[in-house]
Parts: structure tokens; sequence; C-alpha cells
């Protein structure tokens, strides 16, 4: 998983245009940020580094699209679902968030360099990555696939398809190419994995055919088969659900400030509404960690 479309009200007009440069503007049928009114708690507050809690800032890098977490709107402001859910931090730990949009793959290095305070791009917390950084878990999510109907797609004998995939996502890294060897292993043809540098764009190419199937984080295919309205279908069950989380400096005592701020936010109900809001409550969970990745 992103280790991560909301498409596309636009695509049907737009799809056949998509090699030549067309830009998808869904924007009218998206989800709107949640308006509510959370209070800072000094006590949680109290947890934020001195550093930090002194320039008044919370930096947290990001990577849109990755429709319903974080995406862009058509004024290109960067909303969703985590990015509701960091605002709400945020509110907590009395501190404004600024948001930077970065590639995936740079933003945890970018955090253990300091540059950003925070991660937020719909990270699966896993043991590999806890080495790097530490974690705070708020969600938990599967691996889904996805294809257009009348597609014979069966993720779990998938020999030989074109499968999409977006960069550095566990789909990319782990379990496309483990369903891949597993072919090689009974003699089938491999997997052949196209990884694109977003999501959208792998959905893109499931909608033109480019590619058999995509697969990507569970909330992320559901969001592409909503708003693609009967252009594409859930194939194969739910696989591997593990926790996402928000990745911060390892050690810092940041992370115990924005668990106990998720944490706050689970219990006094705020969680739950941001969540409903968005259509992903099947994912939401009781008790924040930090770092829990399962073996």
């Amino acid at each position: 998983m992103r280790m991560r479309s909301r498409l596309f009200g636009a695509v049907t007009a737009c799809a056949v245009l998509v090699l030549s440069g067309c830009v998808v503007d869904e924007s009218a049928l998206d989800t709107k940020p949640i308006d509510i009114h959370v209070e800072e708690q000094p006590a949680i507050a109290a947890l934020v580094p001195s550093a930090i809690r002194a320039g008044g800032v919370l930096k947290v890098g990001t990577n849109p699209p990755y429709q319903p977490n974080e995406f862009k709107d058509r004024n290109g402001d960067i909303i969703g679902y985590d990015v509701d859910l960091v605002d709400a931090i945020g509110a907590v730990l009395g501190l404004k968030v600024v948001y930077t949009q970065s590639d995936f793959d740079k933003i945890i290095p970018s955090v253990q360099a300091g540059s950003y305070h925070m991660g937020m791009s719909s990270f699966t917390d896993s043991l590999e990555r806890e080495e790097q950084v530490d974690f705070v878990t708020y969600y938990t999510a599967g691996i889904q696939w996805a294809a257009k109907p009348g597609r014979d797609v069966d993720p779990d004998d998938a020999c030989g398809l074109r499968v999409g995939v977006q960069v550095s996502t566990t789909e990319d890294t782990d379990e496309v190419p483990a369903k891949s060897e597993a072919c090689v292993a009974r003699g089938a043809e491999p997997i052949v994995k196209v990884a694109f540098d977003t999501q959208d764009q792998a959905v893109n190419a499931a909608l033109l055919g480019q590619v058999d199937a995509f697969s990507a984080d569970s909330p992320v295919t559901a969001y592409a088969i909503k708003k693609t309205d009967g252009q594409l279908e859930q194939v194969g069950p739910t696989y591997d659900s593990a926790p996402y989380g928000f990745p911060i400096k390892k050690g810092s005592e940041l992370a115990a400030a924005v668990q106990q701020a998720v944490q706050y936010l689970i219990d006094d109900g705020q969680y739950r509404k941001i969540s409903e809001h968005w259509g992903v409550q099947a994912g939401m969970i009781e008790t924040a960690q930090i770092n829990g990745a399962e073996e």
C-alpha cells in the first residue's frame, strides 16, 4: 500500500485525450473538506517539541493525487481525508499546518533531514520503514485491485497481465512482485508491472485499456470505482490489511504529541465525523499507536 483515485467524473469525456495531455477536472464531484471546530488541548500541545511549538507551524510533506486521502481541488488547494484529519491534529496541538507537495519517495528522507516535521501520504506503517522513522497510526487499509468490467482478472492468477501501480508503494515494491514471482515459480508468465508516478495515471491507464488492472490501497480503489460510475469494478478480495501512519523523525517527542492528538480526536468523536464525511469509515481504528506495524 502507499505502503498506499478519486476519479473521475470527467474521465469519460477526456479519456481518449489523456495521452495528448488532456487535464481531468473531476472537482465538481469531489467531496469538500469538512467544517468542524476543534479546540487546542493544552496538555497535549505541551508535548510538542519546543522548537516546533515556538514556530507555531507543523510542516507536513505530502504527495497528491491519492484520492480521497490527499489531492488537489480545482483551485490547486490540497484537500482530502488525511488533510482534514491532520488539520484537526494541528488544532489540538495549537499549530498551523503547512503542506508542501513532494515526490512520494522523498518524504521520509525529508522527515529524517528535518525539512518536514511529519509526512502525510497514506503511508503504510511497516517494520522496514520503522527503522527509518517513527509512525503514528490512524487508519487500517488493505490492498484492492480494480479493472474494467468484462476483463478476466484474478489477482491470485494474473500471470501475463499488465498491472498498474504507483511507484514506491507497497503494491509496487512488494505485492505485485510477489504475485509475479509466484507465477514464474509455477512455470507461468510473469506479471508485467507498470509503475506510474501518480495513482491517477494508473487509474487512467486501466480506463484506457493500457493495463489490465490496477492495484492500490482499499480506500483509494473504492473511491476510484465510485467516481468512475461503472467504468471500473473491484476484482478479487482485499489483501494484507495494515495500518496507515504519519511518519515522524525517529525519537522525536512530536510522535507522542501526534499520537495523543489522534487519540483525543478518536475519543471525542471528531475522527469518526471526518472518516464518515469522506466515506472511509470501514478502516477506522480505536487506538492510535506509535509504531504499530505487525510481523
